[in-house]
């Protein structure tokens, strides 16, 4: 009898399991995971919130000692150019060239990591074991007994039942719990995919900065696209993705195509013109798809099993990740009983389908923005006509907005992009400037008509408590942090001369707390202009009032200046 049973030992099963023991060291936690670890596993390249959510864990110490490579950003070429661009967390010039293992710390904060699954999962897991939860690895559950909508017991394949108060699907695309309740999962885009990839030895990594630090590499081709990021010194993953469609009518199989597509761009045959293959090549469906329901009266869904985004944006370990802490900080909660169990359940559920849609949703936008995926347009306008548009610049802008860039984490954007990235961004893709709605008006009025009062869950130390929020059309207004901060001088004045005032007082008032110059005095720009973009504020130009252009912001979005191997 346990109070958590865990089904998958990866990044989701770990953190679930580590948080649980590191807030309630009297839980009885166990995770059953059919492999042996370590074992390979696709999905390397990660986002920054993960950081923090292993600095949380305690782990990222480990994960820093297995001398990954540091994720800065990614090169691009995609969309109306054929030139390459990039994104960056950390502009290259602020990387530190420190030694390594370094600290997490600093503009380490702001990168990520590119991982050896193999490894990787093992460090994770072993952590997990660690902190006090029972890992059994190569076991398998072969039933799983329900009633109604709630799971009575595992049954594994040695015969062995396990029960438990709460159970987490954190099996992957298998879905075992998920399959057996029944819970629908469709897919969520018109773009089905499938991937190919293989690991290679000593092909070149694409740019060095200073120690460890480098982008991945994603080269779009007429049909498809390949990844290329390199997961250690040696060590580098290479996959291809193309439509399913596209694959059944080439006439050539899985192996010839990857093949074929590894020589048709010049930048990735010069980065491997030394590597050798390890001879794993696989093959995988890998479309978006999203569960209907994540949460039950004694389960949760948690990576993968709850859904997967198109691996474009490398969002599939951050989803894994934040979902898993969520959930453990819910079984947390409800075990404190002081939040409604309702409650707690319903914005588990509706911020996993928000944070896992919105990923769906940036991804397919990302597919309509790359005028160089001549072979693909019948997708990519199938995924604009089930949207409703024909998906001209402007369009694919509108469409992009009508998810909204403020969320219940207070992150401001869109799929670990700023919102001034993504208007970077888009201009690179399309050709077309996204122009700053602050740099033409100058009169900005609150409007939270229509609007209800809500409270929603913030997910720290341990513990959930109640944020206050405005909801509209599906849309979120969290008051907390640079949002609150934005809300209270719009209602003292909506005029820019007196915007500019108070701004200057909130810095002036705070000039020896860096932490709230950076995230909220700075910020407030940025949060206006979201808020204009998601219909809080109403933006007008009048000219008793002066134009004020909004500070220059480093989105970390820019061309390419790299050397092109060949």
């Amino acid at each position: 009898m346990y109070d958590v049973a865990i089904i998958g030992g990866g990044p989701a099963g770990s953190t679930a399991a580590t948080l649980l023991k590191k807030y309630n060291p009297s839980l009885k936690v166990v995770v059953i995971e059919r492999e042996r670890f370590p074992r390979d596993h696709v999905g390397e390249s990660q986002l920054p919130p993960i950081s923090q959510v292993l600095d949380e864990m305690g782990c990222w110490d480990k994960v820093e000692a297995a001398d990954f490579p540091i994720k800065i950003g990614a090169t691009y070429k995609w969309g109306a150019s054929k030139e390459l661009w990039d994104f960056e967390f950390v502009p290259a010039a602020e990387f530190k060239d420190e030694p390594r293992p370094a600290k997490y710390d600093g503009f380490r904060k702001a990168t990520a990591f590119q991982v050896d699954r193999a490894i990787y999962d093992k460090i994770l897991l072993d952590h997990a074991a660690e902190c006090g939860a029972e890992v059994w690895e190569e076991t398998t559950v072969r039933k799983v007994e329900s009633e109604e909508d709630e799971i009575t017991r595992l049954v594994l394949e040695d015969g062995r039942e396990i029960k438990a108060r709460y159970y987490f699907d954190a099996s992957g695309h298998a879905g075992i719990l998920r399959r057996a309740l029944g819970v629908e999962a469709p897919p969520r885009t018109s773009l089905m995919n499938v991937a190919f990839w293989d690991y290679w030895q000593n092909a070149d990594w694409a740019v060095e900065i200073g120690v460890g630090g480098t982008r991945v590499q994603v080269i779009s081709l007429g049909y498809g696209w390949i990844w290329f990021i390199p997961l250690g010194p040696t060590r580098t993953s290479v996959g291809l993705v193309v439509p399913k469609d596209y694959f059944k009518e080439c006439g050539l199989s899985a192996k010839e195509l990857y093949d074929r597509a590894l020589g048709e761009d010049s930048r990735i045959v010069g980065l491997m013109q030394k590597a050798t293959s390890e001879d794993k090549f696989t093959t995988t469906k890998d479309w978006s798809f999203l569960a209907d329901r994540h949460v039950g009266k004694n389960w949760f869904l948690v990576g993968e099993s709850a859904g997967f985004a198109d691996p474009i944006l490398a969002a599939g370990m951050t989803l894994a990740h934040v979902g898993a802490k969520e959930a453990a900080y819910t079984v947390l909660a409800l075990d404190e009983g002081k939040l409604k169990e309702q409650w707690l359940k319903d914005n588990f559920d509706s911020r996993q389908k928000q944070r896992i849609g919105s990923h769906i949703m940036f991804a397919d936008y990302w597919y309509t923005a790359n005028a160089q995926f001549t072979d693909l347009k019948k997708f990519t306008t199938e995924i604009a006509a089930s949207n409703g548009y024909q998906m001209t610049p402007d369009d694919a802008w509108r469409w992009l907005a009508q998810g909204g860039f403020i969320g219940e984490t207070l992150l401001i954007g869109h799929g670990g992009f700023s919102l001034s990235a993504i208007k970077d961004a888009h201009q690179i893709m399309t050709g077309h400037k996204a122009e700053s709605i602050l740099a033409k008006t100058n009169v900005f009025k609150l409007d939270i008509s229509r609007a209800s009062w809500v409270e929603k869950p913030l997910f720290a130390d341990g513990k959930i408590t109640k944020m206050p929020c405005y909801t509209r059309d599906g849309k979120t207004l969290p008051l907390a942090g640079v949002i609150q901060a934005t809300v209270d001088i719009l209602e003292r004045s909506s005029r820019l001369p007196d915007i500019l005032s108070m701004i200057g007082s909130l810095a002036q008032n705070n000039m020896n707390d860096e932490k709230f110059l950076r995230d909220v005095v700075q910020a407030i720009p940025t949060a206006l202009e979201a808020m204009v973009e998601d219909g809080w504020v109403h933006a007008s130009y009048d000219p008793n009032f002066p134009l004020v252009a909004p500070p220059p912001v480093e989105t970390g979005v820019f061309w390419n200046k790299d050397a092109v191997r060949v």
